[in-house]
């Protein structure tokens, strides 16, 4: 008897605590984007909802971007964001959970499992993003997810570029969806400056050996290097570590990707 009332109050203390969070409203029919922290532009708006529409009727995966303020303010301040996003998936019911799909012979259908979906959120103030996909993934997307967040969408959040980040990681996402290779992200200009400044500092060392030998500035200025390359590396270079109409019944479970900037 005693045992029966402990887990009685364990399951309604979860059942409150559930209760307590609260979600962003559900975008409507044909609607993928719920931009509460107001991240992104009319115009950006106006042209990602038709290609995302168009991208549901091409492959049957809806992408749904959602960004908020901070978790806090829906009563999931303490929660990863990872389960956030999940609870948030399948509280929406994000894509299908099954499809009708032309069967062989003419008029024949066959009604198939599916579940595949795509969820991008934005926790902004407290910095931090996941991509979460629906069970039909299977985790098969985790490492182009991780490439996603940490190639596509994080660099741009660093730079406070929100609206870049978001427009580039759809793109990918899109591409993703579609069974395509997702494009890498365009170079940064100080790339090419660095390779312009390496081979400056080759032919520098090349010289300076040639003329003074071991006792030449070229070792003093490669240590330079080494040490702004070290910085650039840690401070610049170092990936986040990463973790699964439009809403029809679909449920959470494949996999993802989180970042932090």
């Amino acid at each position: 008897m005693r045992f029966l009332l402990y887990v009685s109050l364990i399951v309604g203390f979860y059942t409150f605590a559930d209760a307590e969070i609260q979600f962003p409203l559900k975008p409507a029919e044909g609607k993928f984007l719920v931009d509460e922290a107001n991240l992104l532009s009319v115009s950006s708006v106006n042209e990602l909802e038709p290609k995302l529409n168009e991208l549901l009727k091409k492959t049957a995966i809806p992408i749904i971007f959602v960004s908020i303020q901070n978790q806090k303010a829906y009563g999931a301040g303490n929660m990863p964001i990872e389960t956030y996003a999940r609870r948030l998936y399948d509280h929406w019911g994000i894509g299908h959970e099954r499809i009708t799909v032309e069967g062989r012979g003419v008029g024949r259908t066959v009604d198939i499992p599916w579940n595949k979906g795509i969820l991008l959120l934005v926790a902004v103030d407290d910095r931090k993003a996941r991509i979460e996909l629906g069970g039909g993934f299977l985790q098969h997307k985790n490492a182009t997810c991780r490439s996603i967040m940490s190639d596509h969408i994080i660099p741009f959040f660093r730079k406070g570029d929100y609206q870049g980040g978001i427009l580039t990681g759809i793109q990918a996402l899109s591409q993703m969806a579609k069974g395509e290779t997702v494009e890498p992200p365009p170079r940064p200009w100080w790339h090419y400056g660095l390779m312009v400044l390496l081979v400056v500092l080759a032919i520098f060392t090349i010289v300076s050996l040639i003329r003074r030998g071991s006792s030449g500035w070229a070792w003093v200025f490669w240590a330079a290097v080494f040490a702004i390359m070290v910085w650039l590396f840690f401070f610049l270079l170092t990936p986040d570590n990463g973790f699964g109409g439009s809403c029809g019944g679909g449920s959470s479970g494949g996999g993802g990707a989180s970042g932090s900037w």
